[in-house]
């Protein structure tokens, strides 16, 4: 009898398995919104495709005579400026530190706790700290995302050096290596590809930081626009603009994947993503 754990859709299948969901929530909305419409014209919680296609070309399309942008542009801009370079930061001080965490076990010992202490409080409930140290301006934002995600990819990725076998390790020392090398020549290459998969698994707290950043102190951003919309209950607005941080978040996440198969092959076994 064949079991459902070992049966494997083909790539055809794969594409109309995750193809369905989303045309089944797209069928329900569109359903919803007609049943809503038809009792009451002017209900804005479900607006009709019509009205956020307006929105949105006015959103995406129109200059702001208050500002002379465009709207959807420089929310974009300013919020992937904001993000990229949280995400930066924090990858960059993730690499350093997982290495230095997950190689020497006298590091280890003193920052571990440190780390750990850090990853279990609320970034958010840290928020108005960042806002009266830092002020309202882009640092604080940026602070959010670094402090919200570095923790926890830095405890994963020192968990992964850390659990390299020793035996590779007394191998490499065996042929001379100096902690150096052992770091830049053995570790690192097998850290790589971790570090991308943490970060991937890091885009979705990153962007409800950055959301939540704009939302309280900002005049330019997409979770700026979204919070500032909703006062006038404009899901013709909101919508849209959750579906292109949607689009965004996948965009991002694939480009990474990209990245991961294609520097680092040997780390993707057939079959895996």
């Amino acid at each position: 009898m064949r079991r459902l754990v070992n049966i494997r859709p083909g790539p055809g299948s794969r594409v109309f398995l995750g193809a369905a969901p989303l045309a089944l929530a797209a069928l329900a909305y569109l359903v919803a919104s007609a049943a809503r419409h038809a009792e009451n014209p002017s209900d804005k919680l479900l607006p009709p495709l019509s009205a956020m296609w307006a929105a949105w070309r006015r959103m995406a399309m129109e200059v702001d005579p208050v500002t002379g942008a465009i709207p959807l542009v420089a929310d974009t801009l300013a919020s992937l400026a904001r993000l990229g370079l949280g995400l930066g930061i924090s990858t960059g001080a993730t690499l350093v530190l997982g290495l230095v965490l997950g190689l020497l076990p006298i590091v280890r010992a003193s920052l571990g706790p440190l780390v750990a202490a850090i990853a279990v409080i609320p970034p958010i409930a840290i928020l108005p700290v960042l806002f009266i140290a830092l002020g309202l301006g882009e640092t604080s934002k940026v602070a959010l995302i670094v402090l919200g995600i570095t923790p926890f990819m830095v405890r994963d990725l020192a968990s992964q050096v850390s659990a390299i076998p020793e035996e590779q390790r007394v191998k490499a020392q065996t042929l001379g290596a100096s902690t150096w090398q052992i770091a830049l020549r053995l570790a690192l290459p097998q850290a790589m590809p971790k570090l991308i998969k943490g970060l991937r698994l890091s885009l979705g707290p990153a962007w409800v930081f950055l959301i939540a950043a704009e939302a309280i102190a900002s005049d330019v951003g997409l979770g700026y626009r979204i919070f500032l919309v909703r006062r006038y209950l404009a899901m013709d607005v909101i919508l849209p603009y959750v579906a292109w941080i949607s689009l965004l978040a996948v965009m991002m996440d694939l480009t990474l994947a990209w990245i991961s198969r294609r520097f680092f092959p040997w780390d993707h076994k057939k079959g895996a993503e």
